[in-house]
């Protein structure tokens, strides 16, 4: 048998040769297991990023037929969405601008951007920013006449910031449907915004008198209106007053002076 002393073993055949059990090695297995771990979900995640990008266009799509009155289970969702007209309203002036493609032209992205938005410091709605221009909807009937407009709305609940839609009449000032389509708010409580039975309430109610001239009426409040206010009265959600709150708010500001209301003026004036 040779004398020699064994060749130093470098750091690998070093962990090998080491117990199950020890500490250099159950760190390492942890180490690696989670760096491999890592790798996968980063692989998923920026793989199914496109597939995940298709569902929420399908589920927006969805919602806006939904408000519309235009939606019915199993149908081809982007077929019947094609016939929707995308706009982009210049919240200021009210009017339509082509300086974006409505196809292309990310809402969300153009709030964020202090060129495109302004700071809110009256801010009932809890937004931040306001964009100032909106992608919005029309729906036209089989003579290629307006039917409907659906304006997208948001605004701060309870928890959460709800994302949603209101579908209005030709006349734009006689509501057709509301509807949510994100928000954190508390299930059996705030989450009854999504509540097809308090929902079905929006419907025929009115934003202003019925030439939609005056000042904005629709509210969302507690209690039974007054006769002369039952048109514009909403009953609140049970148990959710503060969500209920948020909804009254961001209604009345999407509909008021800072928001739609310049554009919905034009519409009934024929200016757009």
């Amino acid at each position: 048998m040779s004398d020699m002393p064994d060749a130093p073993k470098g750091p690998i055949a070093r962990l090998l040769a080491a117990p199950p059990d020890s500490v250099g090695k159950t760190l390492f297995i942890a180490v690696a297991l989670c760096l491999f771990c890592s790798m996968v979900v980063s692989v998923a995640a920026v793989s199914l990023r496109p597939v995940q990008e298709t569902n929420r266009l399908l589920d927006k799509q969805r919602n806006i037929l939904q408000v519309a009155g235009r939606y019915e289970p199993g149908m081809n969702i982007p077929e019947a969405f094609a016939s929707f007209e995308p706009r982009i309203v210049d919240l200021e002036s009210g009017t339509f601008t082509d300086q974006f493609d409505p196809a292309s032209f990310d809402d969300a992205a153009a709030a964020a951007d202090p060129e495109l938005s302004i700071a809110l410091t009256d801010d009932p709605a809890g937004i931040g920013r306001r964009a100032n221009y909106r992608t919005i909807y029309l729906v036209k009937d089989d003579n290629g006449d307006l039917d409907k407009v659906i304006l997208p709305i948001q605004g701060y609940g309870l928890w959460s910031t709800l994302y949603g839609f209101i579908a209005l009449e030709e006349n734009g000032n006689d509501i057709y449907g509301l509807q949510f389509y994100q928000h954190g708010e508390t299930p059996g409580l705030g989450a009854e915004v999504d509540n097809p039975r308090w929902i079905a309430l929006w419907s025929g109610k009115k934003l202003r008198g019925d030439e939609g001239e005056g000042s904005l009426k629709i509210t969302v409040a507690k209690g039974v209106p007054s006769p002369d206010m039952a048109d514009f009265h909403i009953d609140a959600l049970a148990g959710a007053t503060l969500t209920s709150v948020g909804v009254d708010n961001l209604v009345r500001y999407w509909m008021g002076e800072d928001g739609f209301a310049p554009f919905l003026e034009n519409l009934r004036n024929g200016g757009v």
